[in-house]
């Protein structure tokens, strides 16, 4: 897995067309691009519609339904509302960012019978990270089959030379398609395709009969100021022999919705046309979160909520001791089981009121709103934030969270060393602090990992307290994972387990996300009405 968040969705390409070869149909016969012409019906309207919709270099490719073309005409009047309304009709729609539907693509269906079934024979790859999980192809320029063949040329040459005719975008040689299949739970959250020389993307749909119900839709989103995904305005249906194209531009977020029907592959070839990269506005940094310093709290408050083995001074030197050599140790029965159970209970209350948390190129989760607490949270979190909380940590992880308390390791040069990063920084310490919140997890909850995501970091340390969890499965997702930047290894995984606090310590190029929780958590059982759980998510520095 790749630090640099644009290329999690670039499989492959080639800078260069593929060789020439005489292309045959399974009965010897010469394919000719002309059996894969375009549909006529697309025509010279189509063509008017995209100069006067597709391009828009002064705001990134976007126009507004009310755009006029020279006749004073709205652009694409009759044909940007959703496909449903005319089925059969090319679609440009301009709202959130202009995107080209081309039903019935390709005219001869003896031809896409032949093309899905060489699609179907190639050898898939499982691909699988915080932004996505489904199966895909090695590189199409790659492949000699006759009717993988005939598709690249007609799309690379024939059809290429059409789009840079409506879109006025120069295209260069590089080849750049894979095909893709999607099988239940499968996804590919938002993102905006940018990268280096693309500037429009496609995608061609080989699937059977498909509703919404059935998820895998092209979900198109919405951007705000900074050029950051807020919700999705539309959602667009695969369809058999449908061709969708895009321009690539910082507004292009969109993603491929979880794959909800267990029998069903939804089945397409995908890629990017190249051209000359474009200027794009600078990356938005999110402002830090608030970090603060310990509460004061009366002893006996701790002593009712913390299991008293943990408390004990005698088993703070071996969890300490795996600590340092682990960087990383899980907690169970954290708390008195009295009080957690009492606390999840709350937790699912009415309440309780949540606010998804954003934007979705970096996460989708609720958090607990603060004018919500139910008392016993209050207290929780008063508990978690003490200084008695802070000092316990300390002697069970020998990170300096408490002035009171000594570096637990015998050999401090050693303990020193274990914590420089990757450029042998150290943490600068003498001002412990933390940042807390309440999260819910249901199904749809991620977080995915940023270019931004280590820009001003700091050594800290991972506190995770999960509550109103039941038995676990991996296959639902919801596992944190940690990688180190620029690195394909994950270093850990920490799967959620009930009234465990999961202590992971993260040098400033170690990198976290929650794996996309699927529609497989809708059938686990929880210890409550609703399939959810919860943590009491902390961050300590030194």
């Amino acid at each position: 897995m790749s630090s640099k968040r644009e290329n999690y969705d670039s499989p492959s390409k080639v800078d260069e067309n593929p060789k020439k070869k005489k292309s045959k149909s399974a009965n010897g016969k010469k394919l000719s691009s002309m059996s894969l012409e375009l549909n006529t019906h697309y025509g010279m309207t189509i063509k008017d519609q995209l100069r006067d919709a597709l391009i828009n270099k002064k705001c990134y490719g976007l126009v507004t339904d009310s755009t006029s073309n020279d006749s004073g005409r709205p652009v694409a009047e009759a044909n940007i509302h959703t496909q449903s309304e005319n089925i059969d009709a090319a679609a440009v729609h301009t709202d959130p960012f202009t995107c080209c539907v081309l039903p019935n693509f390709i005219q001869d269906e003896r031809f896409l019978e032949g093309l899905k079934d060489e699609l179907l024979a190639l050898d898939f790859h499982d691909k699988s990270n915080d932004l996505y999980k489904f199966q895909q192809s090695g590189a199409l320029q790659n492949t000699s089959s006759h009717h993988i063949s005939g598709l690249r040329k007609f799309l690379y040459e024939d059809f290429r030379g059409w789009l840079r005719d409506v879109t006025g975008i120069e295209f260069n040689d590089t080849v750049d398609m894979t095909c893709s299949k999607y099988n239940y739970t499968d996804i590919l959250l938002c993102h905006d395709d940018e990268l280096e020389g693309r500037r429009v993307a496609f995608i061609l749909y080989l699937v059977p009969p498909w509703t919404r119900e059935d998820g895998g839709l092209l979900d198109l989103f919405k951007t705000d100021e900074h050029f950051r995904p807020t919700r999705v305005s539309k959602s667009l249906l695969p369809k058999w022999n449908t061709f969708v194209f895009f321009e690539v531009t910082p507004k292009s977020f969109h993603q491929v919705s979880e794959i909800l029907n267990q029998d069903k592959l939804r089945l397409s070839v995908s890629g990017w046309f190249h051209g000359s990269s474009v200027p794009r506005p600078e990356t938005y940094i999110e402002p830090a979160g608030t970090l603060s310093g310990h509460l004061q709290l009366q002893e006996g408050l701790f002593v009712k909520w913390m299991n008293p083995c943990y408390i004990d001074p005698d088993s703070h030197s071996q969890i300490s001791s795996t600590f340092n050599e682990e960087s990383q140790i899980q907690l169970p029965t954290f708390f008195n089981e009295d009080v957690s159970e009492d606390l999840a209970k709350a937790l699912r209350s009415p309440e309780v009121r949540w606010t998804r948390r954003g934007p979705p190129d970096r996460r989708s989760y609720e958090v607990a709103r603060t004018d919500s607490y139910p008392l016993i949270l209050k207290e929780c979190l008063d508990v978690v934030q003490s200084e008695l909380m802070f000092l316990l940590l300390s002697r069970l992880t020998g990170l300096k969270l408490h002035e009171d308390v000594e570096d637990s390791s015998s050999d401090e040069e050693d303990t020193e060393e274990a914590r420089l990063d990757q450029n042998g920084r150290k943490p600068e310490g003498g001002n412990p602090r933390c940042r807390v919140e309440v999260r819910r997890w249901s199904h749809g909850s991620y977080t995915l990992i940023h270019d931004t995501d280590t820009v001003g970091s700091e050594f800290s340390l991972d506190c995770n307290l999960f509550l109103g969890c039941g038995e676990w499965n991996s296959e639902c997702g919801g596992f944190t994972s940690y990688i180190a930047k620029g690195e394909d290894e994950e270093l850990l995984s920490v799967e959620p387990q009930n009234n465990t606090l999961a202590l992971v310590y993260k040098d400033t190029d170690t990198l976290s996300f929650t794996k996309h929780l699927n529609h497989r958590f809708t059938k686990l059982s929880t210890d409550g009405e609703e399939n959810a759980f919860f943590t009491i998510s902390l961050v300590f520095y030194e």
